[in-house]
């Protein structure tokens, strides 16, 4: 890797720390100002800003306040960093129209991570949302036909 991948792989680890521990203090560096977030599995949620982002952080350390991701691998090219980890916790508060289940879910999340001047300025991230909504309790699917 050459020193723009290195630099930004840092960037987006200090993120994920930032975000473990509930650090909304740091995100002012390591986020821009005009950061969007593009979800698929979350079509509703308008992530336009950096503060958009902490509300939305907010909100969902609220619902998962256990909530910890695990880095299963990072890989670096040019501008953007692509990560899969493993996000885990247990559901407390509500998720949209999902109520508190009090039950634990664990799932793999795929996120790009685009930078600029050492700042995430973009973020596709995605998940299975049947699999974690299954795990909680607020899914159930058919039995298999045998």
């Amino acid at each position: 890797m050459g020193a723009l991948e290195d630099q930004n792989t840092s960037v987006v680890q200090q993120l994920g720390e930032a975000l473990n521990g509930h650090r909304l203090d740091l995100l002012d560096r390591l986020v821009a100002p005009d950061f969007v977030r593009h979800c698929q599995a979350t079509p509703a949620v308008q992530v336009r800003s950096l503060d958009d982002f902490k509300r939305f952080l907010q909100e969902e350390w609220v619902g998962t306040p256990d909530g910890e991701s695990k880095v299963r691998f990072i890989v670096a090219q040019r501008e953007f960093v692509a990560l899969y980890w493993t996000y885990a916790g247990t559901q407390r508060g509500p998720w949209g129209p999902f109520p508190a289940s009090d039950r634990r879910f664990e799932v793999d999340v795929s996120g790009i991570f685009r930078l600029e001047h050492a700042k995430v300025t973009e973020l596709w991230v995605t998940w299975d949302n049947l699999a974690v909504l299954r795990q909680l309790g607020h899914l159930s699917l058919p039995a298999a036909k045998a």
